[in-house]
């Protein structure tokens, strides 16, 4: 479950306010509001250093300095830029290990750019960048461990997924590429530059499977969440359906070159804010 933003969204780079994180957020009551935040703000701080054009050396030691700062917080001395977090920690048990997880995915991106891993590695950076948010993040909306868990480990996938079908052409521009190896050689796709891959003409069937894993994981999301009264997965409800509204966005726009940007609009985002915050 990105806080995104990740997010983040699960783009952390975009603001909070212009976000459907912060349309989601916005509706709790202000301890779990200002837990969230801090979240987000965390998130996004790391994956800036990530995505930074700094030399790799610099971005790694800015990461480490991540880590020790949040060792720092859970031995009770917390750095400055983390010192209104200890309340939040306290108050809804967040883990040191899922703050470290999101670190050890953002440097994943630092060494060298990702290009068609595993699907094993996927899967381990969809954990780490998008389901270790969202296990902080279940704990601050009070679901039971094993659901919240649970429900992390699907929506944080479906979220992350959904963003990587969204971003092949921006992520190419980077030098990134994350749909997996086993479905680029299956459909014949050898290379692994992100540029040729996004011009390949078997690229829409390898982005359908990655389609099919994200419906498979907003699927058993919704199965969890339906077991919860509305108010507990409000948050998590409205992000699954805007990430979902992307998705469908995307099917139905196609994965062959050239690809037109798809923006979920004002009112269908308003729409599900409505709908699944007040009504």
């Amino acid at each position: 479950m990105t806080v995104q933003a990740a997010a983040s969204d699960t783009n952390y780079g975009t603001t909070a306010s212009g976000s459907s994180f912060y349309a989601a957020m916005r509706i709790l009551p202000r301890e779990q509001r200002d837990a969230m935040f801090q979240i987000y703000s965390f998130c996004r701080q790391v994956d800036d250093i990530a995505d930074s054009d700094g030399p790799r050396p610099e971005r790694l030691r800015a990461l480490q300095q991540w880590r020790e700062d949040i060792d720092a917080l859970y031995r009770g001395n917390p750095p400055p830029r983390l010192r209104d977090y200890g309340a939040s920690v306290k108050k809804f048990g967040l883990q040191r290990e899922d703050f470290l997880a999101i670190i050890d995915g953002m440097e994943m991106d630092v060494p060298q750019e990702i290009r068609a891993p595993d699907l094993a590695t996927l899967d381990l950076y969809c954990d780490r960048v998008a389901s270790a948010v969202g296990r902080l993040s279940v704990r601050v909306f009070g679901l039971p461990s094993d659901d919240g868990i649970l429900l992390a480990h699907h929506l944080g996938r479906a979220l992350q997924l959904t963003n990587i079908l969204r971003d092949i052409d921006e992520d190419a521009s980077l030098g990134r590429l994350y749909l997996p190896r086993e479905e680029l050689e299956k459909n014949g796709v050898t290379s692994t530059d992100p540029l040729k891959v996004a011009t390949e003409k078997a690229l829409p069937k390898v982005c359908a499977a990655l389609v099919e894993r994200a419906r498979g994981h907003f699927i058993e999301a919704d199965k969890i969440m339906a077991r919860y009264p509305r108010r507990v997965v409000r948050a998590p409800r409205i992000m699954s359906k805007y990430y979902h509204a992307i998705l469908q966005l995307l099917i139905a726009r196609g994965f062959a070159a050239p690809r037109a940007p798809v923006r979920v609009s004002k009112f269908a985002r308003l729409a599900i804010v409505l709908r699944y915050a007040f009504i």
